[in-house]
């Protein structure tokens, strides 16, 4: 079965000098300079076996890279950006930063403020409360674990009355 030539990639003199000076600049970061490599070598009339083996990568990175060029060439985008990776997709984000400060705030609080029976706040007590206020519609138990874990936050280890757990003194 005969292999068909990868698509011909042609750089004018401005967009290669920038991505020459992409690959030589110490800043940038290593995906695109290897991005702007596979870019040089196939504008040089390599194909996409020869790339991969030149730099070492698989023929899969070489044909999506010199692909996404090309698709991007009509574009009016920077070099720097047709090297970048594509927006990832994904669930949409399901709180707001705003609803995950209150969160914060409230367990930098004492829980006494808020009618709570107990010395100090569970993730449990928390999404009982964030979600009594109204400021969160729906959360879980685990997931105000992992908030306050990321924050490192830790209200069952603090005395409100000595060191609340954002760090103020009352």
């Amino acid at each position: 079965m005969a292999r068909l030539a990868p698509k011909e990639l042609k750089l004018n003199d401005g967009d290669r000098l920038e991505l020459q000076q992409l690959v030589s600049r110490h800043n940038t970061p290593q995906q695109v300079v290897l991005r702007a490599k596979i870019i040089l070598l196939a504008s040089s009339g390599k194909n996409n076996g020869e790339i991969a083996r030149r730099l070492d990568i698989s023929l899969d990175m070489a044909r999506l890279w010199r692909k996404r060029w090309l698709e991007n060439s009509n574009k009016e985008l920077s070099i720097f950006q047709k090297l970048e990776d594509l927006e990832r997709t994904g669930k949409p984000v399901k709180f707001t930063m705003e609803q995950v400060i209150e969160l914060f705030a409230l367990a930098c609080s004492p829980p006494e403020d808020y009618g709570r029976p107990i010395s100090h706040w569970t993730p449990r007590e928390l999404a009982d409360e964030i979600m009594k206020q109204g400021i969160i519609k729906s959360i879980s138990v685990r997931h105000v674990g992992r908030l306050l874990e990321e924050a490192h936050l830790k209200p069952h280890q603090s005395r409100y009355w000595l060191t609340p757990p954002c760090g103020r003194r009352v």
